[in-house]
């Protein structure tokens, strides 16, 4: 009897959450549906998707119109060994669900971006100097981030693939904005459509420009020692959000933190362990600090009021190894934990109509170190 009882009780239970599960469809074909992998007090998350398998998938970026997706990828197994560019397919494509590889394959890429009105991509490649994938950095000076000076920035048609099928990539049709020497890479759009902002050591330091859509009208935003990158428009195209070196506050130990800065920099590379977040007016007026966390904080990204700001950040984990999404006011106050799972869980970035975020994962993966880009049905909970 007692099992008769217990089988009911979890039938039920199977049964209540199926009853309230949110019905709801992703916007980007072929998703699978994971409420599995949602985490306890993860409550702006009432639906969850998984969008790629294996490798490692990440800086997913919506197109204007919020039907597909940007994103950089590499799979060792698959003879990727480098990140290459790729988008999700739209509903009506005739390939069907899945992604499509845009980038050429020489060198390395980073960062894309879809530019106004979706039939454009933007992102940074090494291939016009640098044909194989670039060495690892040296970890013998800890954990470095290397700013490859053969990054220059490009922008490339999205749907020519099928056309082109076939024709050597020499002649794949692209426009190159950027040929300064230096890293030029990070570029994201205005949404309202007008700038290209990006990150670039042209000037001697790791600094924000903007430019016009055609990668004229150059304006330096940032110009004060440290590295500052990452940035995002705010939704009215009026302020930018970035991650910059946060360097101690004590003198003696602020000098040796800025020689090592600079030590790093001549050799292309940045320390990323210590970084807070930032606002700043797209002319470069009224930097304000946001964050004063410690550790790594980066990926930023407006809400869709442009009232709040999400992020990445490692500053409560022990290891420093976990990194989780928090929400913070952009005068700083009101800190939020947004996802509770025990790894990596980083740049996030809201859909056009603010219903949908993408974010990277480790969650979910087969193997360690798997990062999957994942689709959260966005909700505010009640109080």
């Amino acid at each position: 009897m007692f099992t008769k009882i217990l089988t009911v009780i979890v039938s039920l239970q199977f049964a209540s959450c199926a009853l309230f599960a949110p019905n709801y469809d992703s916007p980007l074909p072929g998703a699978e549906r994971r409420d599995d992998l949602i985490q306890d007090d993860e409550m702006h998350f009432d639906a969850l998707w998984k969008l790629s398998s294996g490798g490692e998938n990440a800086e997913g970026y919506w197109s204007f119109a919020g039907d597909r997706l940007s994103l950089q990828r590499r799979n060792p197994a698959e003879g990727v060994d480098c990140d290459r560019i790729y988008t999700t397919n739209r509903a009506d494509d005739p390939k069907g669900p899945g992604i499509t590889q845009l980038s050429s394959g020489i060198g390395a890429t980073t960062c894309a971006h879809f530019m106004p009105g979706d039939k454009e991509v933007i992102f940074a490649s090494t291939q016009e100097m640098m044909k194989t994938c670039p060495p690892a950095p040296d970890h013998s000076k800890g954990y470095v981030w290397t700013l490859h000076p053969e990054y220059d920035i490009y922008t490339r048609p999205v749907d020519w693939v099928d056309e082109m099928n076939g024709i050597d990539d020499e002649v794949w049709p692209e426009t190159r904005l950027t040929d300064a020497w230096g890293y030029d890479a990070e570029a994201t759009v205005s949404p309202i459509g007008n700038r290209i902002v990006f990150t670039s050591t042209r000037s001697g330091d790791v600094e924000l420009w903007t430019c016009d859509l055609e990668g004229k009208d150059l304006v330096q935003v940032t110009d004060e020692l440290g590295y500052d990158g990452g940035a995002f428009f705010s939704h009215d195209g009026n302020r930018l959000v970035y991650r910059r070196t946060e360097f101690p506050a004590d003198p003696e130990e602020r000098a040796t933190a800025e020689a090592d800065y600079k030590a790093l920099l001549k050799e292309d590379m940045v320390r990323p362990s210590a970084m807070e977040l930032f606002v700043i007016d797209a002319d470069g007026q009224n930097r304000t600090q946001v964050t004063a966390l410690g550790g790594a904080n980066f990926a930023p990204y407006f809400y869709p009021d442009d009232s709040r700001i999400i992020f990445s950040t490692n500053f409560a984990s022990a290891t420093g190894r976990d990194f989780d999404l928090y929400a913070v006011g952009t005068d700083g106050t009101n800190v939020e934990r947004i996802t509770t799972y025990d790894g990596f869980d980083c740049f996030p970035m809201f859909s056009p109509d603010g219903q949908w975020l993408v974010f990277a994962s480790n969650r979910g993966g087969a193997i360690e170190g798997e990062t999957n880009l994942f689709l959260a049905h966005w909700t505010n909970p009640k109080k």
